[in-house]
């Protein structure tokens, strides 16, 4: 023993969130309990990310055997030294400790009491708030680990907001432009916000190309008449539609809609200007109920129970352009806003219900009525697909777990992961990393609604990864934090 040497204790959590934790603590001695070990030989065989970080750990810790004896202390690249701590038989009987030993999370928490007794300077590291808690009782300093987080009152929001007088707006290029990229760091496609200092409606969005030079932002022209209802959606659709842009991170709380948004983009892409081969859409399993295990039938029935939200959005999608045609005119942004408005409504939900029921007893002028009704010998654009499994059966669309997605070069695709605030930053970089020529990836999630237990806002993989490409001529993110769902769901992302 050393006393009064610092040692940093680590639990087994920390190597499941990060497996080359050991690296992040510099010269220190940094030490992994025998209990550690037995948890990390019980979870490797999980199909889970749990699984592949405990494998991961223990390959590690077996090439560091290599360079000594990991009981004694080995040697890191970092400087620091690795040992595996425990407690001597004869010694733990004499420990006076004041929690139970059932538990393998109190055993971790004897090995780290049991070396601050013998002298040593003791941080205890660990993703589980219990756990730090107990250490605080037995007197041992502990935090939690911190390797990649992002200041949740410093994370990069991909844009700026400016007020400015009306006259401003009506130039070609606001003057304010320069002066802000003169003052300010921009860094690449980032989004200059520039609102009338009278009237909030009357905006103008630019986007920062670099060399003092801004592209202005203009309302897309898709074949769906539904667009971006407010100046950050229309960020994220810029964004969406831009093939240079390989890489998009949305943000924010529920009913912004950024899932909604890259759809709808993905389906213009894919359907209508032929860019990508299909979409490909992920979530990852972490449910607020039933596991997916539990849910009934196959894997396809089980994934089409968790992918319900894609569902809802992309019936919403493709039956706003049924409803459109009963226009019988092309619709401007106006025309569209009122539309989607309209089919968000009471009163056409209550008529399309009506209309599923009644059918041809319908006139065949009523729009709701032909809502569900199609001329079977019509020859439709590719872009008219009628259904979330229409979209499959022509290979245009494909709906994965996460888990499939690994160990796969991913060519010429559009591809979607939503809710990536329940994924780990290492589980966002093998998902990054699959990403094959001709594709792009975007990553959708509300960090303010995260189910893992040992993540947050700081530390999730939506949020590092946003903090580590910002400034990257491929990549965009955009912070969207007006909801545009019902009054009800925006106060509960405020209130709750």
């Amino acid at each position: 023993m050393s006393p009064g040497k610092k040692i940093y204790i680590l639990d087994t959590n920390v190597l499941i969130h990060d497996p080359l934790a050991i690296y992040s603590f510099g010269t220190a001695e940094v030490g992994i309990p025998e209990i550690v070990l037995e948890e990390l030989d019980k979870f490797k065989e999980a199909g889970s990310d749990v699984g592949r970080n405990s494998r991961e750990s223990i390959r590690i810790l077996d090439k560091l055997r290599a360079f000594g004896s990991l009981g004694e202390g080995v040697h890191m690249e970092s400087g620091g030294i690795l040992k595996v701590v425990f407690i001597p038989e004869d010694e733990k009987n004499k420990i006076k400790f004041p929690f139970h030993l059932d538990s393998n999370d109190n055993q971790i928490l004897l090995t780290a009491f049991y070396y601050k007794i013998q002298g040593y300077t003791v941080k205890f590291i660990s993703k589980d708030l219990n756990s730090r808690v107990k250490a605080d009782v037995l007197g041992i300093e502990s935090e939690d680990y911190l390797r990649g987080r992002v200041s949740e009152d410093k994370f990069y929001k991909g844009w700026l907001k400016y007020s400015v007088p009306s006259s401003e707006l009506k130039v070609k290029e606001p003057g304010i432009l320069s002066d802000i990229a003169e003052e300010k760091e921009l860094v690449l496609n980032k989004f200059i916000w520039l609102e009338s200092n009278n009237n909030p409606q009357n905006y103008r969005v630019f986007r920062y190309l670099g060399q003092d030079k801004f592209l202005a932002v203009s309302q897309p022209q898709l074949k769906w008449p539904l667009g971006p209802r407010n100046p950050q959606q229309l960020m994220a659709m810029d964004l969406l539609l831009d093939d240079n842009v390989q890489m998009v991170n949305l943000a924010g709380p529920a009913g912004t809609g950024k899932t909604f948004l890259a759809l709808l983009a993905g389906l213009h892409k894919v359907l209508v200007e032929d860019d990508y081969e299909k979409m490909l859409i992920s979530r990852p399993v972490i449910p607020l109920g039933p596991d997916i295990g539990y849910l009934p039938g196959d894997v396809s029935e089980k994934l089409h129970s968790w992918m319900q939200p894609i569902y809802d959005n992309v019936d919403l999608i493709i039956h706003s352009a049924e409803v459109a045609k009963h226009f019988g005119e092309e619709l401007n942004f106006g025309d569209r806003a009122r539309l989607y408005k309209e089919i968000h409504s009471k009163e056409f939900h209550k008529q399309a219900r009506k209309a599923r029921k009644k059918g041809d007893k319908y006139d065949k002028g009523d729009k709701y009525a032909q809502f569900n009704k199609r001329d079977k010998h019509e020859t439709e654009p590719e872009w008219k697909i009628h259904s979330v499994d229409e979209l499959v059966r022509h290979k245009k669309l494909s709906l994965e777990a996460i888990t499939y997605m690994r160990g796969r070069s991913i060519p010429y695709q559009y591809i979607l992961i939503d809710e990536v605030q329940n994924l780990s930053p290492h589980e966002v970089k093998t998902l990054v990393s699959r990403v094959g020529e001709g594709s792009k990836i975007i990553l959708c999630g509300d960090p303010y609604q995260i189910d893992s237990p040992y993540l947050n806002f700081s530390s999730n993989g939506l949020i590092v990864s946003t903090d580590r490409f910002k400034g990257q001529k491929i990549f965009g993110t955009v912070f969207l934090e007006n909801s545009e769902r019902s009054e009800l769901s925006k106060l509960a992302a405020e209130l709750m």
